[in-house]
C-alpha cells in the first residue's frame, strides 16, 4: 500500500494552503492545481492512487480562499455583477511556489485544469527551473485571441458521456 498523509496546512506566501499527498516520500513530485472555485478532492482519490502507483509523489491542494469566499463571488458572478478579484494568476503561482518551499521540492511535474492549468502556464512562465513537465487539461492562454473550439469539438465536450 502506498503511502498517503491525511490533509494538512502549510503557511506558504502569506496564506494556508490546506494539501494532501499520496505515495512515496522520496518519488517524483507531481502537484495538481484544480481549477475555478474547485477544491482539491475534484482530484479523484483513486486518480491520485494510481498516478502514486505509476512512481510519483502525487501532492493535491486547495488554491487560496477555495473554502471561504467563492460562493459569494459566484453568487455575483451569476447575477452578472462584475466581482474585482484581489489576486491574479501570478499570486496563485506564487501561492504554488510557496507551497513546494515549504515542502522542500525544488521543481517538480505539473498538471493543472482549467484555471490550474493557467496558474501552472504562470509557474513554468515566471519560475521555469520549479517546473519538470506541464500538462495544461481544459486550459487556455488567456490570450481572447485565440479562436474558439470548433461546433464539432465544443458538441463533443458537452455532450453527456457514452453508455458504457
Amino acid at each position: 500500500m502506498l503511502a498517503h498523509q491525511p490533509p494538512q496546512i502549510a503557511r506558504a506566501n502569506g496564506i494556508d494552503i490546506c494539501y494532501e499527498i499520496f505515495g512515496d516520500p522520496a518519488a517524483e513530485p507531481l502537484l495538481l492545481i484544480m481549477g475555478l472555485g474547485a477544491q482539491m478532492i475534484h482530484w479523484d482519490d483513486d486518480f491520485c492512487r494510481q498516478l502514486a502507483a505509476r512512481g510519483f509523489r502525487v501532492i493535491r491542494f486547495d488554491n487560496r480562499n477555495i473554502r471561504t469566499q467563492e460562493w459569494d463571488d459566484d453568487l455575483l458572478r451569476l447575477l452578472k455583477i462584475p466581482v474585482a478579484a484581489p489576486y491574479k494568476l501570478i499570486d496563485m503561482a506564487k501561492d504554488t511556489i510557496g507551497l513546494m518551499d515549504v515542502l522542500g521540492i525544488k521543481s517538480a511535474h505539473l498538471v493543472g485544469a482549467s484555471m490550474g492549468g493557467m496558474i501552472a502556464q504562470e509557474i513554468a512562465i515566471s519560475f521555469p527551473q520549479r517546473v519538470r513537465s506541464l500538462t495544461s487539461i481544459m486550459s487556455t492562454t488567456g490570450n481572447p485571441k485565440i479562436p474558439p473550439p470548433t461546433r464539432e469539438a465544443a458538441a463533443m465536450l458537452m455532450a453527456p458521456p457514452p453508455n458504457t
